[in-house]
């Protein structure tokens, strides 16, 4: 199809992450039109200097169908060049309905094929094996029978998709990451109708740093590659991240790229590890096949991955082996304020909890010597506004439901439940669900 340069347009979903806003301040100063579609308008990329339009979609976690049709109209207009995707729920319709969107706008990302073994994780982790990449041990719940070591109990599946659970996507919710103690089974009847499937049990690896190989790749070839590890979460005892930092460790790169060379991948991926302080040695956790959170933060140290993006979806060259400077931070100043109040307020027994003022500290410390933030920039304000009215709707929303529901939790007669969730709420960010256990998914939904 035939398109005219001048108003080539990308379209980019609208979560509540940055790195929506991060694609249209990148692209839309090298003369790309920047299209943001959302179910909510309350998106900070909506606000954004470098957003030029605006479209309302449907809600992918509660109509996944009407959600790639939407994609596919859109996918149809003359002006838009490719799709970017943002969330699993993305990838997972793109990569799904390859063929069709292929008629309309070029397809930088996997083949389904490719796709099913990285969201799904049984899959995901006999490619490591392959690859000669090292992971935790891992089975099936109905599988694992050694209740006597720390464990972590996962979803096996990254999206709750027709493709992974059949009839029982509709209602099923996946479930997200859950800690168990030693000594204690879970009810794996419950597990498994709660989740819809049979999800996965995990050996813990404690006090483990968290670190992310970030990756664009052209049919099985890097075309750049960046690595961050994460210094703060969200809580002390991890999560989403908070603050990272720049690095280049070769054997962080070398297990990167080996998974990723082993499913002769095509498109964006952050392959998680963590680090093993028993031996040092990297162990695989995931591959999130799109762009992350935190890519602001890789953009304003040199790797600029949008760039990248719309360079390989219109066939442009890129001119120069792709850079970034090691040693560099960033954050995310309400997840910064998240960790603090989780120092403050919250107790995980198996970490040990900073004392306030330590904590306070470290983050004024960090903040000063590292100026640079995933929302707040000076030439573009206002998504880091819309992102604070966001967090207050949550926390009055959040308030406010507890103090509707009764004794035991549920929610007394006549209360009316909330259905509109404000964009606040994480859709995607690094480092996975809060809990001891910290390197899983980086959508903080699960």
């Amino acid at each position: 199809m035939q398109r005219h340069r001048e108003d080539a347009s990308v379209l980019v979903p609208g979560i509540a992450a940055p790195s929506t806003v991060a694609c249209c301040r990148s692209l839309r100063p090298r003369g790309v039109r920047t299209v943001v579609g959302s179910e909510s308008r309350s998106t900070p990329a909506a606000t954004s200097a470098y957003r030029d339009e605006f479209v309302g979609l449907p809600d992918p976690e509660t109509d996944l169908a009407a959600y790639g049709d939407a994609l596919r109209s859109l996918a149809e207009r003359t002006d838009i060049e490719t799709i970017v995707p943002v969330r699993e729920e993305d990838v997972y319709v793109l990569a799904n309905r390859r063929d069709e969107f292929a008629t309309a706008v070029a397809t930088p990302w996997p083949a389904f094929e490719t796709l099913r073994r990285v969201q799904d994780r049984v899959d995901l982790f006999a490619a490591a094996d392959a690859a000669g990449v090292a992971a935790p041990e891992t089975a099936l719940l109905d599988e694992w029978d050694d209740w006597g070591r720390e464990t972590i109990v996962k979803p096996r599946y990254t999206v709750a998709a027709p493709a992974y659970l059949g009839s029982s996507a509709a209602h099923a919710t996946i479930g997200s990451t859950e800690y168990q103690p030693p000594g204690t089974e879970p009810d794996r009847q419950a597990e498994i109708d709660t989740r819809g499937h049979v999800p996965l049990v995990q050996e813990r690896i404690p006090d483990s740093p968290e670190y992310g190989f970030f990756a664009l790749y052209d049919h099985g070839d890097p075309v750049a590659t960046f690595q961050h590890c994460q210094r703060r979460g969200w809580k002390y005892c991890g999560g989403p991240s908070a603050y990272r930092e720049s690095v280049f460790i070769p054997e962080l790169e070398d297990a990167g790229r080996a998974l990723l060379d082993e499913l002769e991948w095509h498109g964006l991926a952050m392959v998680e590890f963590l680090r093993d302080p028993s031996d040092g040695e990297f162990k695989l956790m995931e591959i999130n096949p799109r762009f992350w959170s935190s890519l602001p933060f890789s953009v304003r140290a040199g790797a600029d991955f949008p760039a990248y993006y719309w360079q390989l979806a219109t066939g442009e060259p890129i001119t120069s082996e792709p850079t970034y400077e090691v040693g560099m931070g960033g954050h995310l100043l309400r997840g910064e304020l998240s960790y603090v109040h989780s120092v403050a307020t919250e107790e995980y027994p198996l970490v040990e909890r900073p004392s306030l003022g330590a904590a306070v500290r470290e983050v004024a410390t960090s903040l000063v010597a590292h100026p640079r933030f995933d929302y707040a920039v000076a030439d573009d304000p206002v998504p880091f506004v819309q992102d604070g009215v966001n967090l207050v709707r949550t926390w009055l929303g959040d308030r406010s439901a507890t103090a509707e529901t009764g004794d035991d939790g549920t929610e007394p007669t006549g209360a009316t439940p909330t259905i509109d969730r404000p964009a606040s709420e994480p859709a995607q960010t690094d480092g996975g669900p809060t809990g001891p256990q910290s390197g899983s998914s980086d959508d903080g939904t699960r």
